[in-house]
């Protein structure tokens, strides 16, 4: 083994040898891709054109372009410090604060229960379409919701495990069915029945200006675009890390902003503008309205539907799996209720962080559909991004603060100027000023989700200092998530 391998797999002491290295480039590709791709643009794309007109593909383009801003601070960071924990590591390290650090793993988990349930209300929807049901009610769709999160619960109890070549195969569903919308487009453009001017068209329902319309247009396409950041929990079981983790994360991100554009190009060249804010079904998405009205004489209407859900199910999966790890984690350490901790005997799964996170999702997915006036995946896509949002700035600013820890050779260095650029961007688009009225619900939902995150904490501090005299604290914030 040469000096630069051996610094790969031995950074900071952190051996191979805990995890398998199985992830090559192309392997590690498509867990990138598979990912990102996810749910996100299923739910976001017809309310992204409908804030901006033909110009949809602008804000999935600004929004990549902050995403790959804060991708060059992961990497800098994922390189310098090659462990599984992610963000919460990353701000442990650069703050020094139990309490900071427990924010950071707790809005983590936060936004995979989000995430799941926005998956859990697209796959309902969609579902029953798939049965015959064109038009199911609020009624129909939050039972259908509910069951399917009962279900994944199920399965998370049965201690499934991520499985790279599962990935794989959910990855290269995921692209059918959007190259199926592609293919559309291409199609009704092609016979003459699509429009193409529209995508230079810009047009804002509020009479709001171009730079407001795109602000508040890529905090809602920003949903789309996360999924990157849970590459780096795979960081120790790739190959060659430092070489090939920061070219195959640019390549994913590059590919995915490339499929979302020419998916929203076929939004807008088949969909009359009028119909694309008001999509038939706005639990649905967008996007099966542009296999109805591109391709009416085809079966692929009745088809679609079930791609779709094959394509949400396993994000709502990995997301519940990642939250009860974290849950689970925190709980190891003190940081939340023991009683959080606890296993299964025989599967050794975490049936009491599942249970927890189960019952938050499910709570998440009534309260809002009873409390909200739009449309439940707008609030709970949004309320993802909101949520992400402040972690990406977190980590933007870690990764300054930990420039003053040494680099190793070979590791990844982000251009100076870049972690300030998507501290300042990520901010800006936490703000009021990047929402509609409609969606200052998500502020609502975020901050009920990390109250009961603050309340726990709380109790687990005061039972740990007066009863059991012990300080609460992270005391291995390396593998949190294992």
């Amino acid at each position: 083994m040469s000096t630069t391998e051996a610094t790969q797999q031995d950074v900071h002491g952190q051996g191979g040898g805990d995890l398998k290295r199985v992830l090559g480039p192309k392997l590690l590709l498509l867990f990138i891709v598979g990912d990102i791709l996810g749910a996100g643009v299923y739910a976001v794309t017809g309310r992204i054109a409908g804030q901006v007109g033909g110009v949809a593909w602008l804000p999935f383009l600004v929004a990549f372009a902050v995403a790959t801003v804060t991708a060059y601070s992961y990497l800098e960071l994922v390189t310098k410090y090659p462990q599984a924990a992610g963000a919460a590591l990353y701000a442990h390290k650069a703050f020094g604060i139990h309490f900071i650090t427990f924010l950071v793993a707790f809005t983590v988990v936060c936004s995979g229960i989000t995430s799941a349930s926005t998956s859990s209300n697209l796959l309902a929807a969609n579902l029953l379409i798939g049965f015959g049901n064109d038009d199911p009610s609020a009624g129909a769709t939050l039972a259908t919701a509910l069951l399917f999160m009962v279900v994944l619960a199920v399965i998370n109890l049965r201690g499934v495990g991520e499985s790279v070549k599962f990935n794989v195969v959910l990855t290269l569903v995921e692209m059918l069915a959007l190259a199926i919308v592609i293919g559309i487009g291409i199609w009704v453009i092609g016979a003459g029945d699509g429009d193409l001017s529209r995508v230079t068209v810009f047009e804002s329902p509020d009479d709001k200006g171009l730079f407001m319309a795109v602000t508040i247009a890529t905090a809602i396409a920003f949903f789309s675009m996360v999924g990157f950041e849970d590459s780096v929990n795979m960081v120790e079981e790739t190959k060659e890390p430092l070489r090939i983790f920061p070219r195959t994360m640019f390549t994913g991100l590059g590919i995915a902003v490339v499929i979302y554009m020419l998916v929203a190009i076929s939004v807008v060249a088949v969909i009359p503008p009028g119909q694309i804010a008001e999509p038939t079904n706005a639990e649905a998405g967008i996007l099966l309205d542009v296999v109805k009205v591109g391709a009416p004489d085809l079966p692929i209407d009745t088809i679609f539907p079930f791609l779709t859900v094959f394509a949400v199910a396993n994000t709502a999966l990995i997301n519940m799996l990642m939250a009860s790890r974290l849950v689970y984690g925190m709980a190891r350490q003190d940081v939340l209720p023991r009683s959080l901790g606890k296993v299964l005997p025989g599967r050794r799964s975490p049936w009491t962080a599942i249970v927890f996170t189960t019952l938050l999702a499910l709570g998440l997915i009534t309260v809002v559909t009873l409390d909200s006036e739009s449309s439940v995946v707008a609030a709970l896509s949004g309320t993802t991004a909101l949520l992400l949002l402040a972690v990406f700035t977190i980590v933007n600013v870690a990764c300054l603060i930990l420039r003053r820890d040494p680099t190793p050779d070979g590791a990844f260095r982000a251009p100076s100027a870049l972690p300030v650029v998507g501290a300042l961007c990520c901010a800006y688009l936490l703000g009021p000023w990047a929402r509609l009225e409609a969606d200052m619900i998500q502020y609502r939902i975020a901050a009920g989700l990390l109250g009961i995150g603050v309340v726990l904490w709380a109790l687990t501090w005061m039972t740990n200092r007066g009863v059991r005299a012990k300080k609460t604290g992270f005391r291995d914030i390396d593998h949190l998530e294992e």
